[in-house]
């Protein structure tokens, strides 16, 4: 049937999208960059829609979607951290490698939702489009905050956070709607609604705050969860 090699497709289209944003990365485009990964999210959200859509999840489906979020949400981010490093007054050429530790901890976070039975519904850790957003925002918000964005004790303080957030025990919600109650779904709603006012106003300076906002929301979200629910 060809319905069930549908939602494949769109995670080929990741893929693909994903392999495009590198060359321009590598190239030093790094703004063009930024744009193609945003077209690997609409994808990426799209293809496990239309598995759900069309009920035909298959497990080569989410191993093709892990593989296809390396390439667009690991390896993409870690050239555009290079790229920003390289750029940088750093005290060692090999300094700028250090950006492709973002790419290690990616893959690191997506084998591990592979295996974790606990992120069925939310997740544990920052998931890595999330992380791959704000990395390719800091070309833009270079542009205002050159000082900052081309700090390498700034920058080498990202990859560790960051690093950090991809494989810790966080739990953050999902924007995977099952039902589209308020009651149900009124975190996420929120996160949304404040995300959208941010956005016109600050522009991708909007972008860290959105990612704080999400975290800090999660947290809150789930402090009154017993722990063993996560579980």
């Amino acid at each position: 049937m060809i319905k069930k090699h549908i939602p494949n497709a769109i995670t080929c289209a990741n893929l693909f999208s994903g392999c495009i944003g590198i060359v321009h990365a590598f190239n030093g485009e790094l703004e063009m960059a930024a744009y193609f990964v945003l077209l690997s999210g609409i994808f990426d959200f799209f293809d496990g829609f239309a598995a759900r859509l069309l009920n035909v999840k298959s497990n080569i489906g989410k191993e093709l979607d892990s593989l296809a979020d390396v390439v667009s949400f690991g390896f993409l981010p870690g050239v555009v951290m290079f790229q920003l490093l390289s750029q940088s007054d750093g005290p060692s050429a090999y300094l700028p490698y250090a950006g492709f530790i973002i790419t290690i901890f990616s893959a690191l976070r997506l084998a591990k939702f592979n295996v974790d039975t606990r992120q069925t519904e939310d997740f544990i850790g920052l998931n890595t489009p999330m992380n791959t957003l704000f990395i390719v925002s800091l070309p833009f918000i270079q542009k205002d905050y050159p000082l900052l964005i081309s700090s390498v004790p700034f920058l080498l303080g990202l990859v560790v956070l960051l690093s950090w957030l991809l494989v810790s025990e966080i739990r953050i919600f999902s924007l995977k709607f099952s039902s589209a109650g308020w009651q149900q779904n009124k975190i996420k709603y929120l996160f949304l609604i404040l995300s959208a006012i941010l956005i016109p106003f600050l522009k991708f300076l909007a972008v860290p705050l959105i990612l704080v906002l999400y975290i800090g929301l999660s947290l809150i979200h789930f402090r009154n969860i017993p722990k063993q629910t996560a579980n």
